[in-house]
């Protein structure tokens, strides 16, 4: 994925649990923004399961050429992180990582007992989180008069977007979020039913998640500045 395109990640942590000869694999999938708070999630789940025998996981971080990790955490080489991060590039998400918890139930799954177990366990987590799509937004700031605001509010909801923070005063103030592709679109709306009169301010683009009934969601890759 080139930088600059959408990406799919998850929007919250999702767990699921397969039993495969009374050994429990505890699948999770939890959104990250970097290696560090991969790094760190890791960690709260190896704290919150210390009686567990194995902590197998995977992850794939950042735009562009993704930067990839597993570990079999004690699993014999290749039979857990590598099934676990097969399935996250499957499913192509980005900025997730993919963790499978183990406790061992007192019988031996072989090699392929425990490929087929991993994969099952990160692809159950996979079902169960809810997809988030992110991609390149700018958050447009619009000014305009009353007389312009009714029309230009049914049209750019009929385009989609969701208006935010009114401010009536001497005109109405109002901002929402485009995507960076359709910035032409949307100005040729703006201009349109203002009759050029509405002032509009363009934020930088930044990447924007939105979940499926509409809503965004910031924070969804690192901040450079962090």
């Amino acid at each position: 994925m080139a930088e600059g395109t959408e990406f799919v990640t998850v929007e919250r942590t999702a767990v699921a649990e397969v039993v495969i000869k009374k050994s429990r694999f505890i699948g999770q999938v939890v959104p990250v923004r970097s290696v560090e708070m991969a790094e760190t999630a890791l960690a709260e789940v190896r704290a919150a399961h210390k009686g567990a025998r194995h902590h197998c996981f995977a992850y794939r971080v950042g735009l562009g050429v993704p930067v990839e990790r597993y570990a079999d955490d004690g699993e014999p080489g290749g039979t857990a992180g590598r099934p676990i991060l097969e399935v996250l590039r499957r499913k192509d998400l980005r900025n997730v990582l993919g963790v499978v918890t183990r406790y061992f139930g007192g019988t031996l799954l072989g090699a392929n007992g425990l490929v087929r177990a991993y994969t099952e366990a990160t692809a159950a987590a996979v079902a169960a989180a809810t997809p988030l799509s992110c991609q390149p937004m700018c958050q447009w700031t619009v000014h305009c008069d009353y007389a312009a605001f009714g029309k230009l509010e049914y049209q750019l909801t009929q385009l989609g977007h969701t208006l935010e923070e009114k401010v009536y005063a001497q005109g109405v103030s109002f901002s929402f979020w485009v995507p960076a592709i359709a910035s032409a679109q949307t100005q040729t709306t703006l201009l349109e039913g203002s009759n050029g009169l509405a002032d509009i301010h363009i934020g930088e683009a930044v990447y924007v998640g939105v979940t499926e009934d509409g809503h965004f969601v910031h924070d969804v890759v690192e901040d450079p500045g962090e």
